[in-house]
């Protein structure tokens, strides 16, 4: 009996143990991110409002499973795989009153009655329709099949063809002649007849037969017949070889806008070699072009179905259209040959809003330089436009809910009033134009972020997300779509992203704090009403560490910004007093907050790092999200600038206020945190003596265009930018201790970007670097092997480099 006991109580003493976190190492952190529990996602409501669906992973699977609760119950339920194929997708249109929507699936039409949950399916085709959405009338679903709009008849079924376009088709070319009996063939003999000596001919055979003469006459007759007792042929619109997108109908049914793009001449795209692969060659992946190719053009247009023509939208007399950045005076030459040449600059304009009666219509138009973008009214019947509002930024337009694909930002309140969100006021914010008179109102103000936006079912209330109480922080408000105070209804101090139920009565709320990742919750749409936790995702071996809640602070960068950062301080510094500084990755994003971080590796990392008697900070430096448009446009021209000296003047800080060693000073981060890395290491040696650049831009004429060309222009049109932007012009002052760790089959900065900067440390003669490469990871890793070599390595840089050893 002893010898069955003891084993048994070892079994449960072992397992037990295995529950417990104890001490941080990177091969626990690292691990695969099921052993800490996964969190809800995906979360999204059932059109009757009774049901929430959600991915979820509780049992730690090999893959996630999806779960749904109800309103009344609030226990998740694992939804079968019968039940999740006959689900209706989110995606879908209503009908004005709420009681029918229709949606695509796998390529096919289908409707859906809400309130008895009743589905027909319109359309069983093998070619896939898409794009339905309710006529004007609401009589028809209006949908798109193979390029061309298509009008189904609810009550007949009747089926109606709304437009023609069409490719240019090639020339046929005529077979040579030659040799006895060589003769023109088919159809190509047919297109190339005509010449001097046919046409002879064929007036001679009138001249001399009957019969020719009678069946030509015959011929005539027929094919004037045929062309009097046909339907009218449906309009042909010729799109030549562009690419075919946005089309519309207006809701009377006259007019279908739609915008064709002609793909770039002469655009180049990078490759990446792929090492480690199935077939045991080197296989090559085609990827992005760099910035400054050539880009795509489009032009927009408009099929008037009652005068049976075509015109395009007139872009050249939009205010503003041939104004030249503020950065070409910088360049004579080019400022001299930019104004006389004045040339329009290019545009695109977005899908068009029409208002519910049809008679208004605005787009969006925004320069191709991204210095402008315009709220245009649009006159349908002559494609000419009338500016609405114009906002103007020298940097680049940007900010929550400013792009014209920024889902709810931008519609109709009724039938003359138009909202949209702007940075104009130096925060994005809520405005309304009457479309009419022209006439604007602000509805939100104050040092702040609309950050998500929805309009009631009924019109009367906007619903957004804020950071009203503090930049870390997101609530739920709502104001009368007439302006007002906002009225919170969330309550939870954190983060708070928000899935508002169809009929407007319930909230799900997916929550988490600095410490406690994201989990479910059930609230009503009430100000003050209680949040429900519906899931419980994280592991009891998660729960035996108490993660650190950081504090988070601010101060006055040398500029006189209000810079605010994460803070962790450890209960037993080293006596070397050392400091290791987090830059968040992306530019553009916020990671001083009060919810669990995207970077939930590196905060486990920063836990670890205290435990070990390091001081962390983690920036929001300038470029980050959730400040504002100075603080989101402050490194234009100069990345490795304002953004950098932040970094250094937190460090400060730390030395000054918190006993911080400033010998012993370290940083480290990817992509843009390790392009920041970079710099910091190659010009600011005095500051910090090591660091770890992961995935890191070092030159920023190699990266892509949609990003860069925003911030620091073009290559060859303001090279002075991408100079003191970029860390290989500066790697000469690399003094202290570089790690560079980098994916081999990065497709978003390339592998070839690290080479490069690599071989200029050799010509520099430098030694005190070491690249790690990675050979089947991308920009993100996924491999636990991967992620645990890369941070064992930044681990053992800061152990022995930052304290005194």
């Amino acid at each position: 009996m002893k010898k069955l006991f003891t084993p048994l109580l070892l079994l449960v003493f072992v397992s037990a143990s295995a529950q417990k976190l104890e001490k941080l190492t990177v091969e626990k952190i690292m691990r695969d991110p099921k052993w800490m529990g996964t969190s809800p996602s995906n979360i999204r409501w059932s059109d009757d409002s009774k049901k929430i669906y959600f991915n979820w992973n509780p049992d730690k699977a090999e893959r996630d499973g999806m779960y749904y609760i109800t309103t009344v119950n609030l226990k998740p339920q694992d939804l079968n795989l019968a039940d999740r194929k006959v689900i209706v997708p989110e995606n879908g249109k209503l009908n004005n009153k709420g009681t029918l929507k229709v949606y695509e699936k796998n390529g096919d039409i289908y409707l859906l009655a809400i309130k008895s949950g009743k589905v027909i399916q319109l359309t069983n085709t093998t070619v896939r329709e898409s794009n339905p959405t309710f006529s004007g009338d609401e009589q028809s679903i209006i949908f798109t099949n193979d390029n061309d709009l298509f009008a189904l008849k609810l009550a007949k079924g009747e089926l109606t063809q709304l437009t023609n376009f069409v490719k240019t088709a090639a020339t046929p070319s005529a077979p040579a002649t030659g040799g006895l009996g060589g003769r023109r063939g088919g159809a190509a003999g047919a297109a190339q007849a005509g010449n001097e000596q046919e046409r002879w001919l064929k007036k001679q055979q009138l001249e001399l037969f009957d019969i020719i003469r009678v069946n030509d006459k015959n011929r005539k007759l027929d094919s004037v017949e045929r062309k009097e007792t046909q339907p009218e042929k449906l309009k042909e619109i010729s799109i030549g070889d562009k690419r075919l997108g946005g089309t519309q109908l207006s809701p009377d049914g006259r007019y279908v806008t739609y915008r064709l793009t002609q793909a770039a001449e002469g655009a180049k795209n990078t490759i990446v070699p792929n090492y480690v692969t199935a077939s045991g060659y080197t296989e090559d992946i085609q990827n992005r072009t760099k910035v400054g190719s050539p880009q795509s053009t489009s032009g927009s247009y408009i099929f008037d179905k009652q005068r049976d023509t075509v015109y395009s939208i007139i872009t050249k007399n939009i205010p503003g259209i041939k104004d030249l950045p503020d950065y070409v005076k910088d360049y004579p030459k080019q400022l001299a040959d930019r104004t006389k040449a004045n040339a329009d600059r290019k545009v695109d304009i977005s899908a068009t809003f029409w208002s519910e009666d049809g008679k208004n219509a605005v787009v969006v138009v925004e320069s191709q330089d991204n210095k402008d973008r315009w709220i245009m009214k649009l006159d349908p019947t002559t494609g000419k436009l009338t500016q609405l509002d114009r906002q103007r930024d020298e940097a680049w337009i940007g900010g929550p809910g400013t792009s014209s694909f920024a889902g709810g930002s931008l519609g109709y309140t009724d039938n003359t009033h138009f909202y949209y969100q702007s940075e104009a006021s130096g925060y994005s914010h809520l405005y309304l134009v009457d479309v009419v008179s022209g006439t604007k109102k602000q509805l939100t103000a104050g040092k702040w972020e609309v950050q998500t936006l929805h309009l009631s079912n009924d019109k009367k209330t906007f619903y957004f997300t804020a950071n009203i109480e503090h930049p870390g922080i997101t609530h739920f408000y709502r104001i009368p779509v007439t302006g007002g105070a906002p009225v919170k209804i969330t309550s939870m101090k954190g983060g708070n992203e928000i899935d508002l139920s169809p009929d407007e009565k319930w909230l799900a709320i997916r929550y988490s704090y600095s410490n406690k990742p994201w989990e479910l919750y059930l609230q009503a749409n009430k100000p003050g009403a209680k949040a429900v936790q519906v899931s419980n995702s994280v592991t009891d071996e998660f729960k035996s560490y108490p993660w650190k809640d950081p504090q988070v602070i601010s101060f006055k960068n040398r500029y006189g910004k209000d810079i605010y950062a994460r803070l962790y301080l450890p209960k037993k510094p080293d006596p070397a007093k050392p400091a290791v500084v987090f830059v968040h990755g992306a530019g553009y994003l916020q990671n001083v907050h009060y919810w669990w971080s995207s970077y939930f590796r590196e905060y486990m990392f920063n836990n670890m790092l205290v435990d070990n008697g390091y001081t962390v900070m983690d920036i929001d430096y300038t470029a980050s999200s959730g400040y504002g448009r100075d603080i989101r446009t402050g490194i234009y021209r100069h990345m490795g600038g304002a953004d950098l000296t932040d970094q250094v003047d937190g460090v400060k800080l730390l030395v000054d206020k918190y006993g911080v060693n400033p010998k012993n000073v370290g940083l480290y981060g990817g992509s843009y945190g390790g392009f920041i890395t970079l710099m910091a290491l190659f010009t600011q040696p005095d500051v910090f003596v090591a660091g770890g650049a992961l995935r890191s831009v070092t030159d920023w004429a190699h990266y892509n265009h949609g990003y860069t060309s925003n911030i620091l222009n073009e290559p060859f049109d303001d090279e002075k930018a991408y100079r003191q932007s970029s860390p290989i012009y500066f790697a000469d002052g690399l003094k202290g201790h570089l790690l560079m760790a980098h994916g081999m089959v990065d497709q978003n900065v390339n592998f070839q970007d690290i080479v490069r900067l690599t071989q200029s440390l050799i010509e520099l003669h430098k030694s005190n670097w070491e690249l790690a490469p990675y050979p089947v990871e991308d920009h993100g890793f996924v491999q636990p092997s991967s992620w645990t070599d890369e941070y064992s390595r930044i681990f053992k840089l800061f152990e022995d480099n930052l304290k005194g050893r």
